[in-house]
């Protein structure tokens, strides 16, 4: 049953994540609060995985969540689950879309898809900064707009920023940088 339910919802994710991977990220944050296969927390390692390791982001967060879920089974099936609406809209895009693509109501319609592409990569931008710089529950405990804020989260990215910005390295180079940086304030207790 796992495996049936793993492929739903990766079917799900990747039949309506138009705009690439990064906007598969809300789907994998409905996934998690609806499945508890895995926590917002987890979600943003994910991603942090994800984008540093070769391949396309959402296949990846698929694989992972299929492997943690259900093991190297469920991996293989949240993957397929995830990339099978593509195929299918792919094959048939191609067979229909050689008679109809000087059509305007065609054009117009991937057009209008574009602001749709936008919309998901805002909102898995917003979940992003959601996770990684905010600190919703201690502003929930607390009450103070003070606590809302990770400081030293922020500070980071603005640092790595700017950074990026004077040193022309390897996008790579600041990924592993902010991985130790990261891994260091964690086990510091910071």
């Amino acid at each position: 049953m796992i495996f049936l339910r793993l492929f739903i919802e990766f079917f799900r994710a990747g039949l309506f994540a138009v705009g690439g991977g990064l906007a598969t990220l809300p789907f994998l944050y409905d996934i998690s609060t609806r499945t508890g296969w895995f926590t917002h927390a987890q979600l943003a390692d994910m991603v942090a995985v994800s984008e540093s390791t070769p391949g396309p982001i959402g296949v990846n967060m698929a694989t992972y969540v299929g492997f943690t879920t259900a093991g190297l089974p469920g991996a293989v099936i949240a993957t397929l689950g995830l990339i099978t609406p593509s195929v299918i809209v792919i094959l048939l895009v191609v067979r229909i879309l050689d008679k109809f693509s000087s059509n305007h109501y065609v054009q117009d319609a991937f057009y209008g898809l574009r602001p749709a592409s936008i919309g998901l990569i805002a909102a898995a931008l917003f979940l992003v900064v959601k996770i990684a710089l905010l600190n919703v529950k201690a502003f929930a405990a607390s009450g103070s707009f003070a606590d809302l804020f990770d400081l030293k989260a922020i500070i980071l990215a603005v640092i790595l920023y700017f950074a990026m910005k004077k040193i022309s390295l390897h996008p790579v180079f600041f990924l592993a940088v902010s991985a130790v940086i990261g891994i260091l304030l964690r086990f510091a207790g910071a």
